[in-house]
């Protein structure tokens, strides 16, 4: 009776968790991934490399935002985040700011 008891309350605090946030552990883990992936590609990539670009992701949805030169740099960052794993869909948030 205790452990049926234990498991019960274990389930109980899961469940409210998953419905406070609105997403599994699992999904936490796999968002903070792909956002962590997604940075450093614009990192390391010439193009898009020391932007200013804010990246958070939701549920494999990754929305950028933030300040860019040209066109050119945001498709170009809009590109990497599209190529990594895990990624549903980019939002485009970025602005472009000439010099």
């Amino acid at each position: 009776m205790r452990k049926l008891s234990y498991i019960a309350s274990i389930a109980l605090v899961l469940a409210m968790t998953v419905a406070a946030c609105g997403r599994t552990v699992g999904e936490t883990i796999d968002d903070t991934t792909i956002t962590t992936r997604v940075k450093t590609a614009m990192l390391n990539d010439p193009a898009v490399g020391g932007l200013r670009i804010d990246v958070d992701t939701f549920k494999g949805v990754v929305t950028l935002s933030g300040r860019v030169k040209s066109q050119g740099e945001r498709d170009q960052a809009i590109a990497l985040a599209r190529q990594i794993d895990g990624v549903v869909e980019v939002k485009d948030a970025l602005q472009v700011i000439p010099d």
